[in-house]
């Protein structure tokens, strides 16, 4: 079986849920939220998720009182999303929109994009067009965390095929750099006894220079970047690139 469509295959994201959304990446979420300053919002504020998945962040901050709203285009990941709040006995609220088209003028204080799930538009302009949707989305002084593995840091382990094994399950994991580094093309193989599944995932990669200029020309303010949820600088020891923005007005 072979998935083409990318981010917008539902079948995609059911078939390599287990490598996608593990249980350490559930607990990696909980951890940064206790933890990260870049998390620190004040209490009751108003985040979206945008591109939830599965609620890896909604949920556990609606349960730490967060009035959080939820949005992602997958059917199937949502359908996770409201299992795991109903389960803890919170009630976030989850939608189902295109992260291109979805916006509530300052209707939130945080918006967050998290675990890399942006840039996956074909055309570049629409990857644009969602920091726009995002900043609309925010009140004045409302504040933007967005969280990507940066070009830099990929530019690291591109080489070689990556291999991860998830109980009998194995996936072999293997990136393509296109178009002089603007792109990055993930081609994933995975066996699970005797059947096997591939898919291709192709998205932009941006340097901290290049999502710096992008989130200043979509208007925000006061733009910062970090090496990682401690709040570290973005430099050779760098673990993620965090960027985090401001709408002024």
């Amino acid at each position: 079986m072979t998935h083409t469509g990318g981010f917008q295959d539902d079948e995609f994201w059911t078939e390599f849920y287990d490598f996608l959304f593990s249980v350490q990446r559930h607990a990696q979420a909980e951890s940064l939220l206790d933890t990260s300053p870049l998390l620190a919002f004040p209490p009751g504020a108003r985040v979206l998720d945008l591109a939830c998945g599965p609620g890896v962040f909604t949920v556990p901050l609606a349960r730490r009182g967060f009035r959080v709203t939820g949005v992602d285009l997958s059917p199937a990941m949502l359908d996770r999303a409201r299992k795991a709040a109903a389960d803890t006995g919170v009630s976030p609220e989850y939608v189902r929109a295109d992260a291109r088209e979805f916006t509530r003028a300052g209707a939130f204080d945080v918006v967050l994009n998290m675990f890399t799930s942006f840039g996956y538009f074909e055309d570049p302009a629409d990857n644009a067009r969602v920091l726009r949707a995002m900043r609309t989305c925010l009140a004045p002084g409302g504040t933007l965390v967005l969280d990507l593995a940066g070009k830099e840091l990929l530019a690291r382990k591109v080489e070689p095929p990556k291999v991860v094994r998830r109980g009998e399950d194995l996936l072999v994991q293997t990136d393509t750099v296109l178009d002089d580094w603007a792109r990055l093309r993930s081609d994933w193989v995975l066996v699970r006894g005797d059947r096997v599944t591939r898919a291709s995932l192709v998205w932009f990669v941006y340097s901290a220079v290049e999502l710096r200029a992008m989130a200043e020309e979509a208007g925000f303010g006061r733009v910062e970047v970090f090496g990682g949820f401690d709040g570290r600088p973005y430099d050779q020891d760098a673990e993620r690139l965090v960027l985090r923005a401001v709408r002024d007005a």
